[in-house]
């Protein structure tokens, strides 16, 4: 079977690493890809929400799968267009209809869903520019610290967290009336802070039938001791060593189960993966958000540790028959560390000669922004390159992945040296 892998980041090299261990992947396409996708698939110069190059390049190819990586084309209804047109809509598609994607593209709409589902999450008010002053008033009913999120896509950093009120109140009128994060800030969803720690758990549904994935940490601040903006994320553990038995029961039963079958209820049409965002607060688990897509660094982190096929997972999402799928797991934890640009997640430069990536052993690389530039690899975005590695013990994991990333050198480079701190 030919596979399209959508995307050219670091997760969507690592569905390409797996996908091309599959011996029912004939040939692999990634579009657009990045320097480390060129050396295992074809690269294909196609923009993910270019959905009539897609369908040229699906027909073109014979290709049969499509796996999708970012949220965007999903929001966009990519799954909407291939189910829609009868020349794509034998094809299966990894990944939910536009409708189900509202989940990751309106905070509204999952906070919604999540109260009509009876699933735990933290309280709320969604508010707009006409109705800012209703905000502030609801600012003051709350104690601080003070969650502010903007309703539309922000590439994962729509969210303030503020200790001070007038604080809160200014950044409320500045994200509805100046649009700081754009049209993502029409609408704002005021959110309780809950306090506790944070985990991801991954769902695989095919709509009806689901497999919950392994567990991950993700560490979303730049700087060391979780200080500093938020970035698209810095580095990944899993699996989450507090996440024991009895914790992973109460999620799968109180947020995966109600989840699955509530889009079931609502004839929402879900092929594809769940990421849910939870904080354990005491014991509980309570939902912070909502992702339509494996998130990135998680997948470098996650995905490895799967020794199931995972064509042959996702064929099973297409048939619906993920039932009878049987996922096997390496115990051992993995971890993940990203470097990135200096001057990330603010302004950085590009077109940095990296090198050192070929002695780098007992660990695997995934290229997050990268490409190819006259035969030599180069930076091509904020987050360049994943280190991952495995062990027993995710400390040495780490210690493996720092003593790699040593190996590793391009201008500017940095990385957060601080992973797992609060395990």
């Amino acid at each position: 079977m030919n596979i399209l892998v959508l995307g050219s980041g670091g997760r969507e090299h690592t569905f390409a690493y797996k996908i091309a261990q599959s011996d029912l992947c004939d040939s692999l396409f990634v579009a657009p890809g990045n320097a480390g996708t060129a050396s295992i698939a074809t690269n294909v110069p196609i923009a993910v929400t270019d959905f009539s190059a897609i369908k040229e390049l699906v027909i073109e190819k014979n290709i049969k799968m499509v796996v999708v990586g970012p949220e965007d084309p999903l929001v966009k209804g990519i799954s909407d267009f291939f189910k829609s047109d009868s020349e794509l809509n034998d094809i299966v598609v990894i990944g939910p209809s536009k409708e189900g994607a509202q989940l990751e593209g309106s905070k509204e709409y999952a906070k919604e869903f999540l109260f009509r589902h009876d699933i735990p999450t933290a309280a709320y008010q969604s508010f707009t520019a006409e109705t800012v002053e209703e905000g502030k008033k609801f600012l003051e009913t709350l104690s601080s610290p003070y969650v502010l999120k903007a309703d539309g896509l922000a590439a994962g950093k729509g969210v303030l967290i503020l200790q001070d009120i007038e604080e809160a109140k200014s950044e409320l009128e500045n994200m509805l009336t100046n649009k700081k994060f754009g049209a993502a800030s029409e609408k704002v969803v005021i959110e309780e802070f809950l306090d506790g720690i944070e985990l991801s758990v991954f769902v695989l549904t095919d709509g009806k039938n689901y497999v919950t994935l392994p567990t991950a940490k993700d560490y979303k601040r730049i700087g060391e001791g979780d200080t500093g903006l938020n970035t698209g994320g810095m580095g990944a553990i899993s699996p989450v060593p507090f996440a024991n038995a009895s914790f992973m029961s109460k999620i799968e039963e109180q947020i995966v189960k109600p989840t699955v079958n509530g889009l079931a209820k609502e004839n929402i049409d879900y092929k594809g993966f769940i990421f849910i965002g939870l904080i354990k607060v005491g014991d509980d688990p309570k939902v912070i958000e909502y992702n339509v897509r494996m998130g990135d660094p998680e997948t470098e982190a996650v995905l490895p540790r799967i020794q199931t096929d995972l064509v042959q997972l996702f064929k099973h999402v297409g048939e619906q028959s993920l039932n009878e799928a049987h996922l096997e797991i390496d115990e051992r934890s993995a971890t993940t560390v990203m470097t990135v640009s200096g001057g990330y997640p603010e302004a950085y430069e590009k077109g940095k000669e990296i090198s050192g990536i070929d002695t780098i052993s007992d660990s695997i690389v995934f290229h997050a922004g990268t490409k190819i530039e006259e035969g030599k690899v180069v930076t091509n975005g904020g987050r360049v390159i994943a280190v991952t590695s495995f062990d027993n013990d995710f400390r040495i994991a780490l210690q493996k992945s720092y003593a790699n990333i040593e190996k590793l050198h391009f201008d500017k480079m940095y990385f957060r040296k601080d992973l797992g701190f609060d395990l």
